[in-house]
């Protein structure tokens, strides 16, 4: 099989797979990115957070936080108050910790050259942690990350570590990261426009569509 067979083979079977992530669908600030690339034959997409807050309870043998051994006190993908974390802490029993998660994706591309062009476009827009990598049979998969994050304990052994006042400072903090990630997956969003702009070069629409 060639390479480019090879390629649409890895596309049908990652796009025809249920969504087994904990929401279950494709975060909706996102939504019109993910289905702009997967309807191009350059491009899909194998997983997609828009960005959220998190409240982990870790367990109680440290603050080293493994979110597949840890219990999800709280999620959210919107800008996050003080009394829903306050509620949520109630039910924590280890360490909790508190976490923002800026937007990340992860592409297949069909070729290095297409992988270059959306980490160019990544970079520029903001997500200056992104990479590429080439597989041993030659899958070529973009990672669109930023390095904004947040992560603060907040509890040990179930008990509060902190004030509500520097709870609600740390909120203050993670709503604004989340206010810049969502500025910088605005520099990626899709206009309806876009079926009306010239294609002669998918690096100039790309930019055209993506550097607002």
């Amino acid at each position: 099989m060639d390479r480019l067979a090879e390629f649409r083979k890895w596309k049908v079977q990652c796009l025809s797979k249920a969504d087994l992530s904990r929401k279950g669908s494709v975060d909706e600030d996102v939504v019109e990115l993910v289905q702009f690339l997967n309807m191009r034959d350059q491009f899909f997409t194998t997983s997609s957070c828009a960005g959220r807050i998190l409240l982990l309870d870790g367990g109680i043998n440290g603050f080293e936080v493994q979110k597949q051994n840890c219990c999800w006190l709280l999620v959210t993908h919107k800008p996050c108050v003080k009394d829903d974390v306050i509620v949520a802490l109630k039910k924590a029993n280890g360490d909790a910790t508190l976490k923002f998660e800026p937007f990340v994706l992860h592409v297949q591309c069909r070729q290095l050259q297409d992988a270059q062009i959306l980490h160019s476009v990544a970079i520029d827009s903001g997500f200056r942690n992104s990479g590429i990598t080439v597989g041993k049979r030659g899958k070529t998969m973009l990672a669109v990350r930023s390095t904004h994050g947040l992560e603060v304990p907040l509890s040990h052994k179930g008990k509060l570590m902190v004030t509500e006042e520097y709870i609600d400072f740390l909120l203050n903090v993670a709503n604004q990261k989340m206010e810049e990630n969502k500025k910088r997956i605005e520099r990626y969003i899709i206009f309806p426009c876009y079926s009306y702009m010239p294609r002669s070069s998918l690096k100039t629409l790309i930019h055209a569509i993506f550097s607002l």
